[in-house]
């Protein structure tokens, strides 16, 4: 490219789009003198469309989810059909495993016949994609090194259904979408919360359906769980043991969360019970790598739309004893100055989205 069609190069927007469980979020950025801007975003509930409460999980046909994306990128008064798109972490298997030492051209196959160990179904059937996860070279003596490189090399794999896949284009074309690519929600989620470090950093990132923890060391993934419960069980909980509905539950808990006092003793005893349960969970996972690596988790990271209940975070440092933090994707965008609280707040649930739109902008340079 000359010089003078990269100066007058239209600028491009592009969408981010995370179709979750409960509900959409989609960000707009476009590339502005080298940084990326925030042009426009949005969130919608998907329980009415399932004629369920705001807030619960729901399975909803195709045809209702291109109406709820329609609805949303409406709203949200986007202006371009070029975007990705995440896919759910139950969507994928997520693996490691180690090969043997080979020639780089025969890594691909190598990595084929092992992975068939580990997937349940036909690898003609899946997407399959790999990663070689880097050996620590700065800490490693040249002995060392020439001992780990015999034992062979670690892998990241993952594989996608091609239902999965087929299913999110018919969607995306139904939407009048133009996705370059889809990957799953774990990695648009690290690339817009995390940056390249050295330091070992655990995302607890809670749906409304899950709650999905990652180990992330030096950008790259390394430990990946799924707990099966996420805040609608908490909104659940909370309307079996007071006697009201769903929708009285899911208000109660995000007017007070664990805030509540002492009148709302038994609400934060309820979501106590329910938090205590998944930061039992996450500190297994977390004990486990570093008791596998010998490693320190620097930092727990907070994603996802349930991280957003009132009094978490104070509950959370009395269970890991670590540094607790806020997600704050928007951080990673030129936004406007005097929403900066508002996009603070918002940061968790928008990880997935921003992370998606940030790849797609970046394939454009």
């Amino acid at each position: 490219m000359s010089f003078l069609s990269s100066f007058f190069k239209k600028e491009t927007s592009v969408l981010g789009l995370d179709i979750g469980s409960s509900a959409i979020k989609v960000v707009q950025i476009k590339k502005k003198r080298g940084k990326a801007v925030l042009e426009t975003y949005g969130e919608l509930a998907l329980g009415p469309y399932g004629q369920i409460e705001v807030g619960r999980a729901v399975q909803l046909p195709p045809e209702k989810v291109i109406e709820a994306v329609k609805d949303i990128l409406r709203e949200a008064k986007t202006t371009t059909v070029t975007c990705g798109s995440a896919l759910p972490l139950s969507a994928s298997l997520i693996t490691f495993i180690t090969i043997p030492p080979v020639e780089d051209s025969k890594i691909g196959d190598v990595v084929q016949i092992e992975a068939r160990k580990y997937i349940p179904v036909p690898l003609n059937e899946v997407l399959l994609d790999y990663s070689i996860i880097p050996k620590e070279e700065a800490y490693v003596s040249e002995d060392e090194s020439s001992k780990t490189e015999k034992q062979g090399k670690d892998v990241l794999v993952v594989a996608i259904h091609n239902d999965y896949i087929n299913e999110y284009q018919s969607i995306m074309t139904g939407c009048g979408l133009t996705p370059s690519f889809y990957e799953i929600e774990i990695f648009s989620s690290i690339r817009a919360i995390l940056d390249q470090g050295v330091t070992t950093n655990m995302v607890i990132d809670m749906g409304a359906r899950s709650t999905k923890l990652y180990i992330v060391e030096r950008g790259m993934l390394r430990s990946s769980h799924i707990i099966n419960k996420g805040s609608q069980d908490i909104t659940l909980a909370l309307s079996k043991a007071l006697s009201i509905s769903v929708g009285e539950a899911e208000s109660l808990k995000r007017t007070y969360g664990l805030k509540g006092g002492p009148e709302y003793k038994e609400l934060t005893e309820i979501i106590t019970v329910n938090l205590d349960y998944m930061f039992y969970e996450s500190n297994a996972t977390l004990l486990n790598y570093q008791k596998k690596y010998g490693k320190n988790v620097s930092k727990i990271i907070l994603t996802g739309g349930g991280v957003l209940l009132r009094g978490f975070t104070d509950l959370a440092k009395i269970s890991f004893q670590t540094e607790i933090v806020y997600a704050d994707p928007f951080g990673k965008l030129e936004t406007p100055a005097f929403l900066a609280e508002e996009f603070a707040q918002a940061g968790p649930e928008f990880a997935v989205a921003i992370g998606v739109a940030l790849r797609r902008l970046s394939e454009l340079e």
